[in-house]
């Protein structure tokens, strides 16, 4: 047994491996690593790469006793042995060795010394950088995940320790990503415990950076040593190795990091980090991104109207970024989910807004709704900066989709009820999405405009311009200037005036296709019908006569051929003549204004169609307002006195038709009058159109059945009038069947007999609907059964039955 012992104590009689790792110590640690013996270390492990494991082994045993014995000169002599040794061998005999190395950096790591937590993190970042020849079947790095990220935390008193810790540590964890993230036996690492651990630690010291980069100090580091910029460097790059199943883990954790610090409110450092997401990631993989957001935003539906408008701003830089690549299948649930938070938001003001009316905190309400207005307008600019980057195919349909969603009076809107918001809660949802729809449309270019005009759009717009409300008005011809606009002529054309010389302008225009020709043709009447109503409107502002001059002037640039031309004239003078005939006694100010728009429009058109006739005319008469008549023009509409007594002022149907008279022109039309044409949108609008003054009065809901037969009868009484107007309009009827093309005709009969239809309904359920009766009655409507009951003291009975 002493001999033994006597042996083992005897240096000669040690195992080589352990003598050459002895021989690589000095005796002084100042010294340093002894090159000589190092080399001969290293030529011993490649000569024989089987005895790797045993020297690993011995230099964790004595790196272990070294560092319990403070002795830190060995323990780098000892971290610098092992980096020479894992570069300089790549056998498979390195695994076992590599395991070894592991288990001396977790020692290092677990030490508390920050110098030692760093030299572990830099040999561990050497050997990250290493690439095996053959992957690993068992190693695990959920101590390093951990360790690393407790580092990037550091909180040590000495700011220069604490920001060498956590360089360290994002440099650990860097290393770990770029060990893990290419090795499919690896993909443990993108499992939500370890990317809980990795993200939030880069986004802490992205985050403290905005605070101490104010500092001088910390703003003059280099790259290598700035915490914020080594962490954003590691964002990036883990974040461009994330493969299609994993972008979900890798991005929810930048959610919670963001909720548990508050940062959506103020959210300059949500934005700049979903920036450098969508940057950092694969294009194709940018709908994961927007679909996360999109929930997050639905889990924090009842939060504070700032932390919902940081999140909607958030999406807003999101979405601009994918929609210049690829949105995936996410383009129309955008929208979706947006409308809904805008409802939902509508909801939160018009709430606040009766409470506020029932208690005395009115400044606290005020402050309440204003929140609520940063949350509308921030979905706003989403949906229309999200919509206004789309491809036009694309961008077409998220503007019937947005339509769809606007509501409008006497049509289902199924996903916004405008029963419980009231007509205010209405009119603001209108004027959110029409703004929205502005956004949209702004540059869209369509060849056709049948495919950017459809059925679909085009009616509910139009019905929304027949409202009592000049904002809405003026929304609704903005979205048709960017439709219709196709040459971006409107900034030319800004502003209702009296353009001297058209030709000046340099206004592109091209030939009238054939589509464009059959769509006026299709829907031109209808075009004039609300230009017409639009203009006699007693709350016309200025800005509203001004885009009526717009429109008339786009139409004529982009869809205007020789029929056209003969309309819009037809549609100038029956707007004179409403002024001058002054049936629905219209204000001073709208009656001048329609007069200023007339001549403005005459001025452009006689110059864009290049008839020096027709010119002389205008010109003549635009002269002699300017004259006698100032009021009259466009400069002057404000005026208080508006005398209309010398028919020189005005423009002569006659003294038209004779200078258009000759080929291309039909002039004989222009002595048939224009009349707007009924169709089915004035029953989808609150207003009072012109189609009230002719219709049939019927009550259906106020009044007995006995009041309703008299008042039936007195109606139809009315219509009679006197012979002579009747000849007169019996003429009027003649004339325009001879002469009015075929479409117009087949409009105006159609539009006839659907009103007829429908008074005849109502007169039919008014004499056949049964007296009512306290048991309840049974009324069919929509082909559902319904009872309803009358109460005795409601009924009202003839007299000869009250006694």
């Amino acid at each position: 047994m002493s001999f033994w012992r006597v042996c083992g104590c005897c240096g000669p009689l040690r195992p080589r491996y352990k003598r050459l790792v002895d021989n690589i110590f000095p005796e002084d640690p100042k010294d340093g690593l002894s090159k000589s013996d190092m080399e001969k270390l290293t030529f011993y492990a490649v000569s024989a790469p089987e005895k790797l494991d045993r020297i690993g082994a011995y230099l964790a045993e004595r790196l272990s006793r070294d560092v319990l014995r403070h002795r830190y000169g060995n323990v780098v002599i000892a971290m610098e042995a092992l980096d020479q040794l894992l570069m300089a061998c790549h056998s498979q005999s390195i695994k076992p060795f590599v395991e070894s190395f592991l288990h001396m950096v977790a020692k290092l790591l677990e030490s508390g010394e920050p110098d030692l937590q760093v030299l572990g993190t830099n040999s561990f970042v050497k050997f990250a950088n290493i690439e095996e020849a053959t992957p690993s079947y068992h190693r695990r790095y959920d101590f390093f995940v951990s360790q690393f990220s407790a580092m990037c935390h550091s909180t040590h008193q000495d700011p220069e320790t604490r920001t060498r810790i956590r360089v360290a540590g994002i440099k650990g964890l860097q290393g770990v990503v770029r060990k893990t993230v290419n090795d499919e036996l690896q993909a443990i690492i993108w499992e939500p415990q370890h990317m809980d651990k990795l993200i939030p630690s880069m986004l802490f010291n992205m985050q403290e950076s905005e605070d101490l980069d104010r500092t001088p100090s910390v703003a003059g580091q280099d790259g290598e040593e700035n915490p914020a910029a080594l962490a954003e460097s590691c964002f990036r790059e883990l974040l461009g190795r994330a493969a299609y199943g994993n972008m979900n883990n890798a991005v929810r954790p930048v959610l919670v990091h963001l909720d548990n610090h508050q940062l959506w409110d103020p959210n300059e450092f949500a934005v700049s980090c979903f920036r450098i997401i969508m940057y950092s990631i694969q294009a194709q993989h940018s709908h994961h991104v927007i679909q996360q957001v999109l929930n997050h935003l639905d889990t924090n539906n009842k939060n504070t109207p700032r932390v919902r408008a940081g999140i909607v701003q958030v999406l807003l830089e999101t979405v601009a970024i994918a929609a210049k690549g690829s949105v995936g299948p996410t383009v129309l649930e955008v929208f979706n989910t947006l409308l809904k938070h805008l409802r939902m938001s509508v909801d939160f003001e018009l709430g606040e807004d009766s409470r506020r009316n029932s208690s005395t905190s009115a400044s606290s309400g005020r402050g309440k709704e204003s929140e609520e207005r940063i949350v509308q307008n921030a979905i706003i600019q989403t949906i229309g900066f999200f919509g206004g980057n789309l491809p036009d195919y694309q961008r077409a349909e998220v503007m019937m989709f947005v339509m769809g969603k606007v509501p409008v009076y006497g049509t289902p809107c199924h996903t916004l009820d405008t029963v419980k918001i009231g007509h205010h809660g209405t009119k603001r949802i209108q004027t959110m999405l029409l703004s929205s729809l502005i956004m949209v449309t702004s540059g869209f270019k369509s060849k056709s405009m049948a495919a950017a005009l459809p059925p679909p759009f085009l009616d509910p717009l139009f019905s929304i311009s027949l409202m009592e409300d000049s904002e809405l008005r003026q929304l609704v011809f903005e979205i048709l200037h960017n439709i219709i606009d196709r040459h971006d002529n409107r900034a030319k054309l800004r502003g209702i005036r009296i353009i001297p010389n058209v030709a000046a302008l340099k206004i592109k225009r091209e030939k009238i296709s054939k589509q464009d020709v059959a769509f006026m043709k299709k829907h031109g009447q209808q075009l004039y019908r609300h230009i017409y109503l639009g203009c006699k409107e007693e709350d016309n502002v200025h800005k509203n006569f001004e885009l009526l001059f717009t429109t008339l002037a786009i139409l004529t640039i982009e869809l205007a051929n020789e029929e056209v031309v003969i309309d819009l004239i037809r549609l100038s003078i029956a707007l004179q003549d409403m002024v001058l005939a002054n049936e629905e006694n219209m204000p001073m100010l709208i009656r001048c204004g329609i007069m200023a728009l007339v001549a403005a429009y005459l001025n452009f058109l006689s110059q864009m169609i290049a008839n020096p006739p027709f010119c002389q005319l205008v010109s003549k008469v635009i002269e002699l307002r300017s004259m006698e008549a100032a009021f009259l023009l466009p400069e002057h509409i404000f005026r208080d006195k508006c005398p209309y007594e010398d028919r020189l002022l005005y423009f002569q149907t006659a003294d038209m038709a004779e200078c258009l008279a000759g080929p291309g022109y039909n002039a004989e039309r222009l002595s048939i009058p224009y009349v707007p044409q009924v169709t089915d949108l004035d029953r989808l609008s609150r207003r009072k159109s012109f189609v009230d003054t002719i219709s049939l009065q019927v009550d259906i809901v106020s009044n007995s059945l006995p009041d309703k037969v008299v008042r039936l009868c007195c109606l139809f009484a009315d219509t009679t009038g006197l012979e002579e107007q009747e000849r007169e309009k019996r003429r009027q009827v003649m004339e325009k069947f001879q002469k009015a093309p075929f479409e117009e005709i087949a409009a105006h009969c159609e539009s006839k007999a659907n009103m007829l239809h429908d008074r005849l309904a109502q007169i039919f359920e008014l004499t056949i609907r049964p007296p009512p009766s306290p048991s309840g009655v049974v009324s069919i409507s929509s082909g559902h059964t319904q009872h309803q009951s009358v109460p005795v003291y409601e009924m009202k009975f003839p007299d000869l039955c009250v006694y």
